[in-house]
């Protein structure tokens, strides 16, 4: 009965809006392919071996084989839920840390408007590359401004979004790059978290009423291997710019190399983590999401098929 159900959840919903979200099932991994086989390329743009930063290199790495690991790339299929469920038909997407392609390609393909603000020049040059490729010319194509998210209200003009969605720097994780301005270059966690709060109060103040944010996070080590809790730190923040935590999502992620690394790292009794938080938003009045939110089914827009060429394209 209950696999019944569970069918049933992912014909109405795409997948069942459970709070456990499982990105190694094969049906996961299935839908996440058929974004990647249209050609989002989402690296391009990044320097590779991202996630070894200033703190983690040298102490913990135990060969010059682990010095490149691969650069962190956006879950298109996540991001493919995230605005079925929470953008309205037809909506305006705002992203303060845009990063790679991957969630302004996605909102093209299903109809929406992307807003995205990046601070380096190479990656908004590489985005708009990929957009020329990857989108057809009938298709609402996606806007990425080059500049600092903390002066977003100067950057954006349009103040009538529909959806807040972004992936914010894990401090410094991945060390974009040298840039002053660049939130994972900070000296220190707390000035992090100061320029951060900037940049959400701001960002939030481009949203329409009765919408969410949602924002993708995750804790992270110290250089002595103690958490820095970034995830209560973003509710934290989202609390103080008047928005309360209304859902609570964990993706569990492909565990990859993870059972080799996590040898080493238990004799320290460390945890091999492999999840992240999905954190959804909210301010206002909830007996206004139904009339927002109308549907009370959510069907797919992404049907991918092979052409003569071998292409996918859309039906």
């Amino acid at each position: 009965m209950v696999e019944i159900e569970n069918k049933k959840l992912y014909e109405e919903f795409i997948h069942p809006p459970f709070s456990l979200l499982d990105a190694q099932k094969g049906f996961w991994q299935k839908k996440k392919k058929e974004w990647l086989d249209l050609g989002i390329k989402s690296e391009v743009g990044r320097n590779e071996g991202l996630t070894y930063n200033k703190i983690s290199i040298g102490k913990y790495r135990q060969n010059e084989k682990e010095s490149k690991l691969n650069t962190s790339i956006f879950d298109p299929f996540l991001t493919e839920l995230m605005y079925s469920w929470f953008v309205p038909e037809g909506g305006k997407v705002l992203d303060p840390f845009a990063g790679g392609s991957v969630r302004g390609i996605v909102a093209s393909k299903l109809g929406l408007s992307y807003t995205g603000v990046d601070l380096r020049e190479e990656q908004i040059k590489s985005n708009y590359q990929q957009s020329e490729e990857l989108l057809e010319e009938d298709e609402i194509k996606p806007v990425w401004y080059c500049g600092d998210s903390q002066n977003i209200l100067d950057l954006v003009k349009d103040t009538e979004y529909d959806f807040l969605f972004t992936c914010p720097p894990y401090y410094n994780l991945e060390v974009y790059s040298d840039l002053q301005e660049d939130l994972s270059n900070t000296e220190t966690y707390e000035d992090f978290l100061s320029k951060y709060l900037l940049i959400l109060d701001n960002s939030t103040q481009l949203l329409k009423d009765t919408r969410f944010v949602g924002i993708v996070v995750g804790n992270i080590r110290d250089k002595e291997g103690f958490y820095f809790p970034l995830v209560h730190d973003t509710v934290s923040i989202m609390q103080k710019i008047g928005y309360r935590l209304y859902n609570e999502m964990v993706l569990s992620t492909v565990v990859g190399s993870l059972p080799m690394r996590v040898r080493a790292q238990f004799r320290y009794r460390k945890i091999g983590k492999h999840h992240q938080n999905v954190l959804i938003f909210y301010k206002g009045d909830i007996k206004k999401i139904k009339e927002a939110f109308p549907q009370e089914r959510i069907k797919r827009k992404f049907y991918p098929t092979k052409n003569e060429k071998g292409m996918v394209k859309l039906c």
